[in-house]
């Protein structure tokens, strides 16, 4: 999933809520708010026009001038549009502006085909989306992505890419309906931060100097504009066709199954499945590929294709532990006689965290806790629901049950105190996942890269139970190709099972997690060979050749590329598997099926 900072002052207004989480969360609808704007009227947050008197011609000329644009620009755009239209009287203003900004670029571009100006107009439009809409394929790649997405998720994704919060695009949605424009949306959020804006400066003045917040508005607007024409550039090179799908976005997307139960989970009655592998996927070698199961629309498809068109199988890993954890695998493993770790882990938030049962309130019915991040609540995040939860001697209003509630999912947070509420600590975190004690800890480890490592790695338990299978095809030991290792999820569920690790070829970018992998191999003596590689890019098929002589093959070939472009949690740049991270699962196919020819062609 995609990596993230860990606590900091502003990290509990992140929302890093996913898909891949037990319960989704509605924000609640914000109060409105008024903001002052020049000539002394009062704008309304969601961004109707000035409610106070005057003829209507006005109050439309001042309204724009309070966003930051000149009288005689904003005259000149309704004597252009009339003054019925507001979303034409700002997508001219929007563009004029520009116009005037870039006149050179523009000039130099054909009229029939407008193009995206360039980026030395401005600083503002250096991490625009559009910048990659320089040719046609682009156009197809990102298209294809957005066209995946609901309407409320494209114009979610937009707002972020104009430099929105979550939140602010999501009250703003609320707050204006699921049918409002982009422009709508936008004025809503932009008079709830100017307002916030004005309140901050005010309260910093004596009485005499409170005026004029026109400044307010200038810098904020000039990066609105931008990114708004952007949007509307953007709109009409769609409208001319670049939006056309591949054939296979055409294919009817794998449905998840409700429960995620794969083909049988331990303690939970499951019918008995058979299933036969496409000829191409059987092994020798045996493969096994892991990512989140909701991924956007398409993504498993394309997986299982390459993958030899095997099904995926859809887990949750709160089958196998106290915390949710929804994940697609795809393998040749066989599905029959599987058996669980033992002992078998804590299976609810108080067997797993007995010390937090006193403190629990009734209200909170949770039992289990919600996919692991990489990242936790801040220390400012609890003390303001410590503060919110003393206002009350008795059980707190719905209201505020319902506002607690919401951060202790989106955060796992568990209670430690009367009104007290903590992230999970990361011992906790390597037990709910299946890992040793203190995996993580010691090493120059910090805290922040012990709960990003972990946030990216396997449930070792529901792994573990896939693999449990291998135990007696290798009572000699196995040899183990290890793609995107990350902290040994895998190397630790195969030692669990009893299974020797013989050898294991561990290729993982992060230093720091090949130093706790290394750290586990040394402590729990293991008497097989490890291999370091640092990254899958340099895999190639005369170092791949190299390791097969040397180990005579791969018995089994495990990894679970970035899942960066495919969480819920990223709403910004969540490309499936055209994003820079998420694109590496390509690297893991190539390397498999150079695997399977080398050794084919060996045998």
């Amino acid at each position: 999933m995609e990596d993230g900072n860990i606590s900091g002052e502003e990290s509990d207004s992140i929302d890093w809520n996913t898909d891949d989480e037990l319960e989704t969360q509605n924000l609640p609808p914000s109060s409105s708010s008024t903001l002052i704007i020049p000539g002394g009227e009062a704008s309304i947050a969601s961004g109707e026009a000035s409610s106070s008197t005057g003829p209507s011609n006005s109050k439309l000329i001042n309204h724009f001038i309070g966003m930051g644009f000149s009288e005689k620009m904003v005259v000149k755009a309704i004597e252009q549009d009339g003054e019925g239209n507001t979303d034409s009287i700002l997508e001219y203003l929007l563009t004029y502006s520009a116009l005037e900004n870039c006149p050179q670029e523009l000039e130099n571009s054909p009229q029939a085909e407008p193009q995206v100006v360039s980026d030395n107009c401005s600083s503002d439009y250096d991490e625009s989306f559009l910048d990659d809409f320089s040719d046609t394929d682009s156009c197809h790649e990102n298209q294809e992505n957005i066209n995946s997405m609901s309407d409320k998720e494209k114009k979610l994704l937009f707002l972020a890419d104009m430099g929105y919060t979550v939140e602010e695009a999501s009250i703003a949605m609320d707050r204006c309906g699921p049918d409002s424009s982009v422009v709508e949306l936008t004025d809503f959020i932009s008079a709830a931060q100017i307002s916030k804006a004005a309140d901050a400066d005010l309260g910093e003045l004596s009485d005499e100097e409170k005026p004029r917040p026109k400044h307010l508005y200038k810098d904020y607007n000039k990066q609105k504009k931008r990114k708004f024409l952007d949007y509307r550039l953007w709109e009409r090179k769609k409208q001319r066709g670049y939006e056309k799908k591949l054939r296979n976005e055409d294919d009817e997307p794998i449905r998840l199954p409700n429960p995620m139960v794969g083909f049988g989970v331990p303690a939970e009655p499951c019918p008995v499945f058979h299933r036969t592998l496409p000829e191409a996927a059987v092994g020798p070698p045996y493969f096994y590929y892991e990512n989140v199961a909701l991924a956007p629309k398409g993504v498993w498809s394309t997986i299982s294709r390459f993958l030899y068109d095997v099904e995926p199988e859809f887990v949750d890993s709160k089958y196998f532990c106290a915390t949710a954890r929804k994940r697609g695998y795809i393998h040749n493993l066989p599905i029959q006689n599987r058996f669980p770790l033992l002992p078998l882990p804590p299976l609810t938030i108080y067997e797993a965290l007995p010390l937090t049962r006193k403190w629990w309130p009734s209200w909170d019915t949770r039992t289990k806790l919600n996919c692991i991040q990489t990242c936790v609540g801040s220390a400012k995040l609890t003390d303001r629901i410590r503060k919110a939860l003393e206002e009350w001697d008795g059980v707190p209003p719905m209201s505020v049950q319902k506002y607690v509630l919401d951060e202790c999912r989106k955060w796992n947070l568990v209670w430690v105190g009367r009104n007290k509420l903590a992230p999970l600590e990361p011992d906790e975190v390597e037990m709910l996942l299946g890992f040793p004690k203190n995996h993580t800890r010691g090493g120059g480890i910090s805290r922040t890269d012990r709960y990003k490592s972990l946030g990216n790695s396997f449930q070792v338990d529901t792994v573990a139970y896939h693999f449990s299978v291998l135990k007696d095809m290798f009572p000699g030991g196995i040899t183990l190709l290890s793609l995107f290792s990350g902290i040994g999820g895998a190397e630790i569920a195969l030692h669990r099972l009893g299974i020797p690790l013989k050898n294991v070829v561990a290729v993982e970018i992060s230093e720091t997690n090949r130093n706790i992998l290394r750290s586990w191999w040394e402590q729990t003596n293991q008497r097989g060979t490890l291999v370091d590689i640092a990254d899958v890019q340099q895999l190639n098929g005369d170092r791949l050749e190299q390791l097969i002589h040397t180990f005579g093959g791969f018995d089994l070939i495990v990894g679970g590329s970035p899942c960066n472009n495919l969480a819920g949690s990223n709403r910004v740049s969540r490309d499936g598997l055209e994003g820079k991270e998420s694109a590496l699962f390509y690297d893991y196919f190539r390397i498999l099926d150079l695997v399977k020819c080398i050794m084919g062609r060996n045998q």
